[in-house]
């Protein structure tokens, strides 16, 4: 399924951060608003896996709309360094305008760019650097994923994973000097057996992944993230959270928040600050990439970058229990369980997460379009046990409340 055609600036959004800062700074208090000292050059790096490169804790995600190439201006200026896009992103055209009046940026800036899962990808994957190359004006790529890997069905991607064919296109295409590193981006509920055949395989350099911080640790994905990581293999963190906000409720939240994890106001830090944050305290995660709309977000995101100190166990799990007691829409450590347990081959994560594009990130027509492109099967979740599944979702998804909604937005 073609996940680009979600609105990409509001994909990987936490709880819909950048709608929320002023009413978050407003609810710390005075002490919130006080200037800042200049931010220093570049934002915290880390290294990505074993690749020899290092890269800043946030890698922003650009997309369509107006004002995209002063966005990448503003957090340039900001720190940070990892940028993300794709062809569908419709932002390739800002980067060829920004290298083309700043020439020295090319070389300070580490550039993602993605195409999705084909049957023919090997034999057309130099061809489509190329292309990307042509389109950002630049000699060369640093990352290039194979996107939405699984999407097209998780055996026919292991095959091609485990291939001869895409493992030579990957080498000669980083021979070629137009690709520094090559890897794949997953959000399947199966991207445990993805992430473990990558590690088995040898050649994959990168990855970005679906994950939340409160992740279990005993979890087939954590251990699979666990041979990732000894593997060497970078690992970006995509698609965190998403939630049910609505201006009528969004105090409650940010109240909520504070009071259970005390320790965020006392470091003057605003929930979704939170979040970021107990994402960098995984030390396997090497980046967090997270879409921004705005200067604000950009702004606030990189200061949770520039104070990062790790988070305490027990307070991720305090502001787990404040994020998923207001109602997430959107469960990020979906493997299937859900659906297992309510014996149902409907699939739930899928369902929700397009409701959450619906209703959440405003792309109405791409989530319809995805609703109908799914099997019979995995729409129809009639005689579904709703309250297994909820029981077994990790996030504690109120399915019984929104399948129906499901069914009325997107049908």
């Amino acid at each position: 399924m073609a996940h680009d055609d979600i609105s990409p600036t509001d994909r990987r959004t936490f709880l819909q951060a950048g709608a929320l800062v002023a009413a978050s700074a407003a609810s710390r208090g005075a002490g919130a608003q006080d200037a800042p000292p200049a931010p220093p050059a570049t934002l915290p790096r880390r290294p990505l896996g074993k690749t020899g490169v290092h890269i800043t804790l946030l890698d922003i995600g650009t997309g369509r709309g107006r004002g995209v190439g002063r966005l990448l201006r503003y957090a340039y200026s900001q720190g940070i360094r990892a940028f993300d896009t794709s062809a569908a992103y419709q932002s390739e055209p800002d980067f060829k305008a920004w290298f083309q009046q700043e020439p020295a940026v090319r070389k300070e800036v580490f550039v993602v760019t993605k195409e999705h899962e084909a049957p023919a990808i090997a034999s057309q994957l130099q061809g489509m650097v190329e292309a990307r190359c042509a389109a950002m004006g630049t000699d060369y790529i640093d990352l290039f994923f194979v996107h939405s890997f699984g999407d097209n069905g998780v055996d026919a991607a292991l095959k091609l994973l485990k291939s001869q064919e895409l493992k030579v296109a990957a080498e000669a295409a980083k021979k070629s000097g137009k690709l520094k590193l090559f890897g794949l981006s997953t959000h399947h509920k199966d991207r445990a057996v993805i992430l473990q055949t990558a590690a088995d395989v040898g050649y994959i350099d990168a990855i970005m992944v679906q994950y939340s911080p409160w992740l279990d640790k005993h979890s087939a994905l954590s251990k699979a993230l666990d041979a990732c990581h000894e593997r060497g293999i970078g690992l970006i963190s995509m698609k965190q959270i998403a939630g049910r906000l609505r201006s009528e409720t969004l105090k409650g939240i940010l109240d909520d928040v504070e009071r259970r994890v005390p320790t965020l106001a006392e470091r003057k830090l605003s929930p979704f600050q939170g979040l970021l944050q107990a994402i960098w305290s995984d030390e396997r995660i090497s980046a967090a990439c997270v879409a921004m709309q705005n200067t604000d977000q950009v702004r606030e995101n990189a200061d949770a970058a520039r104070r990062f100190e790790p988070v305490k166990t027990a307070d991720i799990e305090r502001l787990r229990d404040a994020v998923i007691a207001h109602g997430l829409t959107f469960c990020a450590d979906c493997d299937g369980r859900c659906a297992r347990a309510a014996g149902t081959q409907a699939a739930l994560g899928d369902l929700t997460r397009f409701l959450t594009y619906h209703e959440h990130h405003g792309d109405r027509a791409a989530a319809r379009r995805l609703y109908a492109a799914l099997p019979p099967e995995a729409r129809d979740w009639s005689g579904a046990d709703l309250d297994a599944a909820r029981a077994a979702c990790p996030n504690r998804l109120d399915f019984a409340t929104l399948l129906p909604e499901v069914e009325k937005r997107l049908a």
